[in-house]
């Protein structure tokens, strides 16, 4: 099982008495509420964070894309990647993703991605996603041809990290004369595609044809949901005429570890309970907007997150599967039941979240890295649920 260090990077200094009376921190909140001075902190501590998870053993490194929010710092994760390239020298990195279909010129994000497979020696990992619907309305892209623009610019990627140049490229959205990638990627023919969702069907129909065969990632939903979701791609694979494995399959989740399972929600809750009830909701028309996703797709994604626009306790949430929060023996347990239920071979592990601060964070980091992850490790293999 590989098990990653994920991070969003939160505006963990938002003051959220005098931003209360907006209803949202994505695309709307004004941003007089970010102060540089603190921005500035904050990035060097989350950079701090994410390098101390190599040096705990953490198999890889995983950052993203999100515009306009305090709920992540990181419009272009490429630049976040490339100050982990030089600073950390064994886990992957992951850019867990680009949001493809927002940009208008998709080879400049294949020779980024390049630059620092060549920089690391090939370990970046490469996600795409189509980004969350608020996007479409920050960067003024339609989303109901996101999934066109989608294809077209992996296809495009793709092609242009794998075959030789110069060659032309035409495409609905895209036109280039001369695709002739310099540097080409370390590793041949590309770098691995991972691509996280919120749980299109769509998106599970990609990511799982034979030609791909990417990992598919469930970010940050019910426990019942994840299974659903991955289930659903594994009978994808069989519908395809091959068997997933679960190297194919990975989990996203937030994770708390405390003295006990009292201490650790005690600690934990009101920051897990910021993240969800201030920096995660907005408004339905930006979480999907008209077009966004297919009908079938939105009703399951809306099963799979719950109802957005209320509000989610922390117990609550321990007990749905939607964060995983206790004592080590609970977090271990916990986790190892999931991982045999459901068979995922990627872990990813946000160990930060909302306002969680940073004595809280290492010392989660530390607990999790030292008792749990080694721990579950020796279970899968001992188990035989390890192969990938």
């Amino acid at each position: 099982m590989n098990v990653m260090l994920f991070h969003l990077m939160p505006y963990a200094d938002l003051d959220l008495e005098a931003s209360k009376d907006f209803p949202t921190v994505w695309a709307t909140l004004p941003n007089r509420f970010y102060d540089p001075q603190k921005g500035h902190a904050l990035y060097n501590r989350y950079l701090d964070e994410l390098e101390y998870g190599e040096r705990l053993g953490f198999d890889g490194l995983c950052v993203n894309e999100h515009h306009q929010t305090a709920y992540g710092m990181m419009p272009s994760p490429i630049v976040t990647a490339a100050a982990l390239s030089r600073r950390t020298s064994r886990a992957k990195i992951a850019i867990l993703g680009s949001a493809i279909p927002l940009r208008t010129h998709p080879l400049t994000l294949a020779e980024e991605h390049a630059m620092i497979d060549n920089i690391t020696g090939g370990r970046l990992i490469s996600g795409f996603v189509r980004g969350i619907g608020a996007e479409y309305h920050i960067t003024g892209v339609n989303p109901t041809i996101s999934h066109e623009r989608f294809h077209e610019a992996h296809d495009l990627i793709i092609k242009a990290w794998s075959e030789p140049g110069p060659f032309e490229w035409h495409s609905k959205h895209y036109h280039f004369e001369y695709v002739n990638l310099w540097p080409r990627p370390y590793q041949q023919p590309h770098p691995p595609i991972w691509i996280p969702s919120q749980g299109s069907r769509e998106t599970i129909e990609f990511a799982a044809d034979p030609r791909h065969k990417y990992v598919y990632l469930q970010t940050f939903s019910p426990i019942k949901q994840v299974q659903r979701y991955l289930q659903l791609y594994r009978d994808t694979a069989t519908r395809f005429g091959y068997t997933a494995s679960p190297s194919q399959l990975g989990w996203a989740s937030m994770v708390y570890v405390g003295d006990s399972d009292e201490q650790a929600l005690a600690e934990a809750g009101p920051h897990f309970e910021i993240f969800r009830n201030r920096f995660l909701k907005k408004p339905f028309e930006m979480l999907l907007p008209p077009g966004y996703t297919s009908r079938d797709s939105m009703k399951g994604m809306l099963a799979a997150k719950g109802d957005i626009t209320s509000n989610v306790d922390a117990k609550r949430a321990v007990d749905m599967g939607m964060f995983v929060c206790g004592g080590v023996q609970t977090v271990r347990e916990t986790l190892l039941t999931y991982a045999r239920e459901i068979g995922f071979g990627n872990l990813l592990t946000m160990l930060q979240f909302g306002t969680l601060p940073a004595d809280l964070t290492r010392r989660n980091m530390e607990r999790f890295a030292m008792d749990v992850m080694p721990w579950l490790k020796r279970e899968m293999a001992k188990q035989g649920l390890s192969q990938q």
